[in-house]
């Protein structure tokens, strides 16, 4: 079912006592509530480029990070060496930063409810590194073997086991063992002396180096990369200007976690600062439209027993049939807006102080069929993979860069299309959305989400969905 917190007493010393004597330590200067966040990390890697094994490691991290909260205030600080006089320290300094009215700290934890969302795995270092090579090596054999124009292929592997215990004021204790894995292969592919291109598809989860064998193959990623290049071959310029935009299942979620999914974190909107700020019971999206966020799917990318506070995940509806219901709360967030934590305080590593962020964000499925919705558009663009995107908080405008898109005429998908850019306004985009399909489907496992530098993993989803107007970059007519 887990980790216990014997897996920290054995391997650093450290017993029920220690986590209230740190955590007294941490309150010493007075604040309302602090918390202890223990992290081991083991990680490994291998990359191949050009039929090469060019790069392998491994690696073994661990630390503590130690926050204080005073109303709106946060102390924090972090040590990589668990001896005690070090962990007592750090506790000292984040006191010291955040300075409160004393509080009162309960003695004795009781154990965090936590869901069961993935299986106990050995760690990176105890498994064989042949067995990783052989993917990478397999991968880059199936991308060349896909079509003669492919000529040059990068292929890696990574995963790793983080083993967490968190300990707070309140009285808290919850610890989770939490397995990670991920493939991507790109391939780029030319005509004769023609300009390349370039494919790129992976994914991964919560999973093990089974699931590669098993489930989702290297040959599966490679030829879709390679698919991809090829592709592009053909492509023409994108048309510029003002475009129905029909965007595929899956990926294309990666929309909706940019232009709505930031914009719905609590701390941006206990400051005012997002384009969502006080539009609870709003009409934001069309009916049409219910956005959740679910940290609790199995095995998912995006997915944690608990999250970084060692709070539970939930199933959050953020959007429902267009009207916005709530927004992502970490700790802090729901302490100031008097709320209760929706599971959703993620941290990039113990070095890191934890905020609210996304977990699996998708949209559910409709009720039209795919076919219909690029049936009904006489002309427009049809996205089915996504590149990088950005979007400003404050305004709520996006700009995203579709990796592949076609164009759609009289109700067909035709020709491939370059250097199609998406630019829109996240709640006015939503309000376009006149069909959305039955078939939702979520990403991969490739997801990477960056907030006031840090990263964490995440996942994305949205059926066919169709939008009558939205802006396209692209090249003018």
């Amino acid at each position: 079912m887990g980790l216990s917190p014997s897996f920290f007493a054995a391997k650093f010393g450290i017993t029920e006592r220690d986590l209230e004597s740190y955590l007294s330590e941490a309150l010493s200067a007075g604040g309302e509530y602090a918390d202890l966040y223990f992290e081991y990390l083991s990680t490994s890697s291998i990359g191949i480029d050009e039929g090469i094994v060019k790069s392998a490691s491994e690696s073994v991290t661990l630390g503590v990070g130690i926050r204080v909260i005073a109303g709106e205030r946060t102390g924090y600080a972090y040590s990589d060496d668990l001896s005690p006089e070090k962990i007592r320290k750090a506790a000292r300094v984040a006191a010291l930063i955040a300075r409160g009215p004393a509080s009162v700290m309960k003695t004795g934890f009781q154990e965090a409810r936590k869901h069961n969302l993935y299986s106990m795995v050995t760690s990176p270092h105890e498994a064989s590194l042949a067995e990783r090579v052989d993917l990478v090596k397999r991968a880059d054999t199936a991308a060349r073997a896909y079509d003669s124009r492919v000529f040059q292929v990068i292929a890696n592997y990574a995963d790793s086991v983080r083993e967490v215990l968190v300990a707070s004021s309140d009285g808290r204790l919850s610890f989770d063992r939490q397995p990670m894995a991920r493939m991507g292969v790109a391939a780029l592919a030319r005509e004769t002396d023609g300009v390349p291109q370039q494919g790129y598809s992976g994914g991964g989860g919560r999973v093990t180096l089974d699931f590669f064998l098993n489930e989702k193959t290297p040959e599966h990623f490679a030829r879709e990369a390679a698919r991809q290049a090829i592709v592009q071959l053909s492509a023409v310029d994108a048309p510029a200007g003002e475009s129905v935009v029909v965007l595929g299942p899956g990926w294309p979620g990666i929309l909706l976690h940019e232009a709505v999914g930031h914009g719905l974190e609590a701390d941006f909107n206990r400051k005012g600062v997002s384009a969502f700020s006080g539009r609870i019971g709003q009409q934001v999206a069309s009916p049409l439209c219910t956005v959740i966020d679910d940290g609790t799917i199995g095995s998912r990318r995006g997915s944690l027993n608990v999250d970084d506070e060692g709070v539970p995940t939930q199933k959050n509806v953020l959007i429902e049939n267009g009207i916005l219901r709530g927004y992502l709360q970490d700790t802090l967030s729901a302490r100031l807006l008097k709320s209760a934590s929706t599971g959703s305080g993620r941290r990039e590593s113990y070095q890191h102080i934890p905020m609210p962020r996304m977990t699996n964000t998708y949209m559910l499925a409709g009720q039209s069929d795919p076919d219909d919705i690029i049936r009904s558009v006489p002309k427009g663009i049809y996205c089915a993979t996504f590149g990088g995107g950005q979007v400003d908080i404050t305004s709520g405008n996006f700009v995203f860069q579709a990796t592949e898109s076609y164009l759609i005429e009289n109700g067909k998908l035709t020709q491939p299309v370059k250097g199609a850019t998406l630019i829109g306004n996240g709640p006015e985009a939503l309000k376009y959305v006149s069909m959305v399909g039955h078939d939702l489907q979520l990403d991969e496992g490739i997801g990477v989400c960056g907030k006031e530098g840090q990263s964490v993993p995440v996942g994305v989803g949205i059926p066919t969905v169709k939008i009558d107007k939205m802006t396209v970059g692209g090249t003018a007519a």
